[in-house]
């Protein structure tokens, strides 16, 4: 057990003593717990953690004079199908050489799809009842597959080793869902669970906020804290020893998330750098997205309440909007630029700050009241907030909306970012694929006459040559055991 002295002594110096106000009135395990919980809080980090963020809350970043557009960047639509093919084969390439890995971030509950699960858990209503992190472990899969045939290697030979970020609430649901459904068919030992780290939450003065007697009010530290967790928790130190070089992650409410994307992972290695971004056409000014810009000439994203009204709106001679490169949460890393931020990160970078209402103990001890105003502040640190620091080794690669994103964030009925528009989405994806095929469908899909296809018969729209002429009637489901699959 941590010295009680020793902590008081610390915490009245830091002008903290406030949390061990209830200490006397705790049964010893509940004093051990707390002290334990308090000698791990670096109270000269945490200090300068609060007053670089509440310094940066004061500045502006509105001057209008500081923004530019970012220059030239490649399109998916515009290179045309011979580049296109060019970074599919090099991202197989890699993938089959056993370099490439994907980290998913899946630390989010379902509560407002109302849903007590974390939020991959969730079936978002296509035909197959897949839930979110099925589909994606049978994209990896599918990948996995696709390399070892161009290789010319045996099925089952190539891995994409999986690390899948999870939050305190999520992490134990998360594993325990892996289990019971036994991996989704992948091998156990390519997955690796790792927990979001968290921060003490803290009043707007910077005092540390007791959330009960015995046990500090504590918040994740935001997406941005990928960085450290992946080097404090070994998943670094395990991409290393498996020999992985380049990294795809991305967000697990995402249904269409092309997982470990060979055209985007082809594209980034062909340019040679330590950061690439996927971004995708913002859809009108007033859309809630950041978008990648200059700012001061360094690539940044700018939340949409950064980005001034009159560029926001700024188009260009075709209509299309300026700032337009919407992001995604959809990157590249080499695992060298991840072990340069690891060791860099918290020293260079400053915390956002959330105004929240902290739940926190009353005056006397007893329990801990839920407020209805914001009471403190959460600090954070963005996912983006490294893309300054990568330089001229950050590349960006715009998809399309309807190839690449559909995000999964409002309950059912809601009309945006839904259930609903998300099994439409996949639907109408998949419907493309299928004409393009030579196939035709009975029908446009709709949500009562839906149409997929199984990553495990198709990841990007390849290998349907079989259902040339074939005509479907909706709502129809492709997957391994098609019949025109398996008389062709």
């Amino acid at each position: 057990m941590a010295d009680i002295t020793e902590l008081r002594t610390r915490f009245e110096a830091a002008g903290q003593a406030h949390v061990l106000r209830f200490y006397d009135t705790l049964d010893g395990e509940a004093q051990a717990a707390l002290a334990g919980e308090l000698a791990e809080v670096d109270l000269d980090v945490l200090a300068r953690f609060h007053s670089r963020a509440m310094a940066a809350c004061e500045e502006t970043f509105s001057d209008p004079s500081a923004i530019a557009p970012l220059h030239a960047i490649e399109a998916e639509d515009a290179v045309g199908k011979d580049q296109l093919d060019t970074w599919w084969a090099g991202g197989l390439d890699a993938v089959a050489a056993g370099e490439v890995a994907a980290v998913l971030l899946a630390g989010g509950q379902g509560t407002r799809l109302g849903s007590s699960q974390p939020k991959g858990c969730y079936d978002i209503g296509a035909p197959s009842g897949k839930s979110l992190f099925q589909l994606q472990a049978e994209r990896i899969a599918k990948v996995q597959a696709l390399a070892a045939a161009k290789a010319g290697k045996p099925a089952g030979s190539v891995v994409i080793p999986w690390y899948i970020m999870t939050s305190a609430p999520t992490d134990a649901p998360t594993q325990a869902f892996f289990t019971d459904n036994e991996w989704f068919g992948l091998a156990q030992d390519q997955i690796m669970f790792f927990q979001q780290g968290t921060l003490p939450c803290l009043t707007v003065d910077g005092k540390l906020i007791l959330e009960s007697a015995g046990k500090l009010a504590r918040a994740p530290d935001g997406n941005g804290g990928i960085y450290e967790a992946l080097d404090k928790r070994g998943v670094l130190a395990d991409m290393e020893a498996r020999g992985v070089k380049y990294v795809h992650t991305y967000c697990v409410d995402n249904c269409l998330a092309k997982v470990a994307d060979p055209v985007f992972i082809g594209y980034c290695v062909a340019a040679g750098v330590g950061v690439g971004v996927k971004v995708i056409p913002k859809l009108e000014p007033a859309e809630k997205v950041g978008v990648l810009a200059l700012r001061d000439g360094v690539t940044h994203v700018l939340e949409y309440s950064e980005l001034p009204k009159e560029l926001a709106e700024e188009r260009t001679d075709d209509g299309s909007l300026v700032y337009s490169a919407a992001n995604i949460v959809n990157h590249f890393y080499t695992v060298d630029f991840l072990k340069a931020t690891a060791s860099t990160y918290l020293h260079d970078m400053v915390h956002h700050v959330a105004h929240k209402k902290i739940p926190h103990v009353s005056d006397d001890g007893s329990e801990t009241i839920k407020p209805t105003s914001n009471t403190g502040i959460k600090l954070e640190l963005f996912i983006f907030d490294v893309f300054p620091s990568a330089g001229d080794s950050l590349a960006i690669l715009q998809g399309a909306r309807a190839r690449d994103f559909s995000p999964l964030k409002n309950a059912p009925g809601t009309g945006s970012d839904c259930p609903e528009t998300a099994r439409m989405a996949l639907a109408e994806l998949h419907a493309s694929w299928f004409a393009d095929a030579g196939g035709a469908l009975s029908a446009q899909p709709s949500l009562d006459a839906l149409f997929e296809i199984a990553p495990a018969v198709s990841y990007a729209g390849e290998g349907l040559e079989a259902f040339s002429g074939v005509a479907v009637d909706l709502p129809y489901v492709i997957d391994e055991a098609d019949p025109t699959l398996n008389s062709a």
